[in-house]
C-alpha cells in the first residue's frame, strides 16, 4: 500500500519503471530537458540525485505512462487508461473516507522558522528558455480553508520562487482557491495557506479534479486509496494538513503584495496568459513563515508544455474517472466508456461510448455530459459512439467520425460555455467564455434500416488461432482479443 512519494517511488523502482541519474545535472533548462526526452520516448520515471547547487533529489516523470499510473492506484500495470478510469468511477461509488489526525508526523523532522526559512535551496527547475525564473511549484497543491464554512480546499496552482521567503501563487478565476480568497479580501484578514510536494501522490492528482464547492479532496483521496489520508492540525495556521508530506511550506496568501509571475510554458504547450501579451502577470505572495520538511527531502516536479507528459497523463485518468462518476451520479444509462485523451492535454475533448437504448440517447449523454461538475469548465466538445468502438482506438473512432456522422445532424455547437483562460485558440481579450461542440458519431438508434457491418467469421477466427503458428507467425495468436471485441458488439 502506498502511504507517501517514497512508497510510490520504490514501487516504481521494483517494477523496473525508475531510472536513477548520478551525474550532476542542472537544475537551469537541462533537468527538464533530459526529463521531456525521455519522456517523449515514453522513458521510466526519473530520479536525479545530483543536482547542481543542491544537495536535495529530484523526482518528475511521474505519471507519464498508463502503467505507473496504475502502480500508484494499486492496480495491474497491463490496465489501459479507460480501464483505471473505470476503477477510478467505481471506487468514487463507494463510501468517501474522511482524512484521520495522527501523532505520526514525518514532515515535522525538519521546522525551520526565522533566518532559517530558504526557499531557494530547494532545487526548483527553470524549465524553458522563455520561462520568468524558476518554479517551486508545478507538483505541488495548495490547502486552504473557507472562513465561512471551515472547508478544507486542496487545490494545485503553479508557483514561482520569488526570493528566500516567498512564492508567488497564480489562481484563475473561479478556481476555488481563488473563491475562499476572495472571502479573506473582503474581510480584509490575512489567508493561510500552505504549499505541499509529497505525502499519498493521490493528494496530488485529487488537487486537479473539478469537483463542487464543499467537497473534501481528502475524502476523496481516501476512497481512491481505500484508508483516510494522515493528517495534523497546523499550531501555526490552523490548516489540516499531511503528515507524510515531503516539504511544506506554511504561511499566508498576501493578495496586497503582488509580484511579477512568469511566463511559464503551460500544459497547452504555449505561454498562455490572460493579463498581457509577454505571458506575465502580477499575482499575490505566500509568504512563508515556516518550512517544515523530511530528513532527506524528495523534491518532486513534473515537467509542463505541449502533450504528452505526466501533466496530461494524469489530467486524462481523474478527468475520466470524475466524469466517468458523475454521469453515473446523473443515472444516465448505457455508459460503456469515458475517455478525455492525454493527447487532448487531459482537459479539452472526452469521448464517450454508449450502448443506445432509446431515441436521443446519445445526444442526452453529450449534453449531459458538459453540464457536469468536471465537464462544465474547458471542456471544447464531446464526441459520442457507440458501444462497439474502444475509445482509446484512434482508428476506431475516426472510423466512426467517417461512417456513422452527418454534419448537419451530427454537430451541435453550445454558444456559451465556461472557458480556461490558458486556452490559446481564445483571443485574449475574452478568455472566459467559448463555445462548444458536440459530435454524435452514433448510428441513430431510431433508424429501422441501419446500415449493416462487416463481421468475421467466429468459427474462422477459433481455427485461425489453433493454426496460428503452422502459419509461421511468432508469438502467441492476437485472435482472441478480436474474438473478445467482437462478442461485445451488438
Amino acid at each position: 500500500m502506498i502511504s507517501d512519494l517514497r512508497d510510490f517511488i520504490a514501487l516504481c523502482e521494483r517494477n523496473n519503471m525508475l531510472h536513477r541519474i548520478s551525474a550532476e545535472v542542472d537544475w537551469r533548462l537541462e533537468l527538464s530537458h533530459v526529463a521531456k526526452v525521455s519522456e517523449e520516448m515514453q522513458g521510466p520515471a526519473l530520479l536525479f540525485e545530483r543536482v547542481k547547487e543542491s544537495d536535495i533529489p529530484v523526482f518528475t516523470s511521474a505519471f507519464t505512462t498508463s502503467a505507473r499510473m496504475a502502480v500508484c492506484l494499486g492496480e495491474e500495470p497491463t490496465l489501459s487508461l479507460t480501464e483505471l478510469s473505470r476503477k477510478w468511477m467505481q471506487r468514487l461509488q463507494g463510501k468517501w473516507i474522511a482524512p484521520e489526525v495522527t501523532d505520526d508526523r514525518p514532515v515535522m523532522e525538519n521546522v525551520l522558522t526565522g533566518g532559517d526559512i530558504d526557499v531557494t535551496r530547494f532545487p526548483a527547475p527553470w524549465f524553458y528558455p522563455s520561462d520568468g525564473g524558476r518554479y517551486f511549484g508545478t507538483a505541488v497543491y495548495s490547502i486552504c480553508q473557507d472562513p465561512d464554512t471551515g472547508w478544507i480546499n486542496i487545490g494545485t496552482y503553479r508557483m514561482q520562487t520569488q526570493g528566500r521567503d516567498a512564492v508567488s501563487v497564480m489562481m484563475l478565476r473561479g478556481k476555488h482557491g481563488q473563491l475562499i480568497r476572495q472571502k479573506y479580501l473582503d474581510r480584509k484578514q490575512r489567508m493561510p495557506f500552505a504549499a505541499v510536494i509529497g505525502a499519498d501522490p493521490m493528494l496530488f492528482l485529487v488537487g486537479s479534479l473539478q469537483t463542487g464547492v464543499n467537497v473534501s479532496e481528502y475524502e476523496i483521496a481516501g476512497a481512491l486509496r481505500g484508508q483516510p489520508m494522515p493528517v495534523f492540525v497546523s499550531e501555526l495556521t490552523g490548516l489540516t494538513l499531511p503528515a507524510r508530506a515531503e516539504i511544506i511550506l506554511e504561511g499566508y496568501l498576501d493578495s496586497e503584495d503582488l509580484r511579477t509571475e512568469g511566463p511559464l510554458g503551460e500544459y497547452t504547450g504555449y505561454y498562455s496568459s490572460t493579463r498581457s501579451s509577454d505571458g506575465k502577470g502580477l499575482e499575490p505572495t505566500l509568504k512563508v513563515e515556516r518550512i517544515l520538511h523530511r530528513n532527506n527531502p524528495v523534491f518532486w516536479s513534473t515537467t509542463i508544455g505541449k502533450p504528452v507528459n505526466d501533466i496530461h497523463m494524469f489530467q486524462s485518468l481523474n478527468r475520466s474517472g470524475t466524469l466517468w462518476h458523475d454521469l453515473e451520479v446523473m443515472k444516465i444509462p448505457g455508459i460503456r466508456a469515458v475517455y478525455v485523451p492525454p493527447e487532448t492535454c487531459g482537459w479539452f475533448w472526452a469521448i464517450i461510448s454508449v450502448k443506445q437504448m432509446y431515441p436521443g440517447h446519445s445526444s442526452q449523454v453529450a449534453n449531459a455530459a458538459i453540464g457536469t461538475s468536471t465537464g462544465h469548465y474547458a471542456l471544447k466538445g464531446v464526441i459520442v459512439v457507440d458501444d462497439d468502438i474502444d475509445v482509446e482506438d484512434w482508428t476506431q473512432v475516426w472510423w466512426a467520425m467517417s461512417t456513422r456522422f452527418d454534419a448537419k445532424r451530427s454537430i451541435q455547437i453550445i454558444d456559451r460555455g465556461r472557458a480556461t483562460p490558458l486556452d490559446p485558440s481564445l483571443p485574449r481579450s475574452s478568455r472566459y467564455i467559448m463555445s462548444r461542440a458536440i459530435i454524435d458519431a452514433c448510428t441513430p438508434f431510431e433508424w429501422e434500416d441501419k446500415p449493416m457491418k462487416v463481421v468475421m467469421d467466429r468459427a474462422t477466427l477459433s481455427l485461425v488461432s489453433s493454426r496460428w503458428k503452422e502459419y509461421g507467425f511468432p508469438g502467441t495468436s492476437p485472435v482472441s482479443a478480436i474474438v473478445d471485441r467482437l462478442s461485445n458488439e451488438p
